[in-house]
């Protein structure tokens, strides 16, 4: 007997459920959306319909990889973040919940400033999504992707095709830990989540993380600082009068971070916090 698209997100739902896969309902629903090439309105439209043998069993190899450990998004190929859909590969991180944090302290700050035509540096940017985000808050602003990998910028731009954003948004392949490169201009925010991991703890990360996601996203060098050090000195010349920068960082980076910022001729140096009333947000003015 034929399964409905119901009944399929219900036996995906339950298979992640019975083997401890936290998010199981969304994870069955992106794969039931996935494997049938339905967004989720037009799944919850077509969840009594019967679903051909063809989309089943397309759902049911998808179980399996992610039963096996492979995330869902690179099984899919795709994720939600801050409400905008991105198309995710190996080739770039997953972007979580706590990223959004960063994307909530950089609306906060520009609609404190009243910059909404901002011009805003997305620094390893990866898929994009931050500066997607940000962008889709302030349809004036313009947005510079930068990451050293050409793959994550590929990526990044068929997520800025994508969210509809590609009039306004320029692509440059450079290294973070580098001087910046010639001619890029000035900006009244950059944004940046760059690997923060130290390279010690990388084999004790999570099988998912460690085995799946590139490891030249997640590795920060020695103590995870590798990364801010240079930014905070280097990139500091690009930002415009009372410009910020603003970082993702590591439970335990945050002090650290704040001495970095002070003693390179930042001020104002805040954090936000996550879900798990973390500092997973540190923030300084020019």
């Amino acid at each position: 007997m034929p399964s409905t698209y119901n009944d399929i997100y219900i036996e995906l739902r339950n298979a992640l459920r019975s083997n401890n896969i936290a998010s199981y309902n969304l994870e069955a629903r992106v794969i039931i959306c996935s494997a049938s090439g339905k967004t989720n309105t037009e799944y919850l439209r077509d969840m009594a319909l019967y679903a051909t043998p063809k989309i089943e069993a397309k759902a049911k190899d998808m179980l399996e990889r992610r039963l096996c450990g492979e995330p869902v998004a690179y099984i899919t190929n795709s994720w939600e973040f801050y409400g905008l859909p991105f198309y995710i590969t190996p080739d770039v991180l997953i972007p979580r919940m706590d990223t959004e944090v960063v994307v909530d302290a950089a609306v906060e700050i520009l609609r404190y400033m009243g910059k909404f035509d901002a011009r805003i540096l997305d620094l390893c940017c990866g898929s994009g999504c931050i500066g997607c985000a940000i962008a889709n808050e302030f349809p004036a602003s313009r947005i510079v992707e930068i990451d050293l990998s050409a793959r994550a910028l590929e990526v990044c731009r068929k997520n800025v095709e994508l969210n509809h954003m590609t009039p306004r948004t320029m692509f440059i392949q450079t290294d973070a830990k580098s001087m910046p490169p010639m001619g890029i201009g000035t900006f009244d925010l950059i944004v940046c989540n760059p690997p923060y991991i130290p390279s010690d703890m990388i084999p004790k990360l999570d099988a998912s993380v460690r085995d799946y996601e590139p490891v030249w996203a997640l590795d920060g060098g020695t103590d995870g600082l590798d990364f801010y050090r240079k930014i905070i000195k280097n990139w500091k010349r690009l930002l415009r009068n009372g410009g910020y920068m603003i970082f993702e960082i590591g439970e335990g980076q945050d002090e650290i971070l704040k001495k970095l910022f002070l003693t390179n001729g930042y001020h104002n140096v805040e954090y936000r916090q996550d879900t798990l009333n973390t500092n997973r947000v540190v923030m300084a003015r020019i």
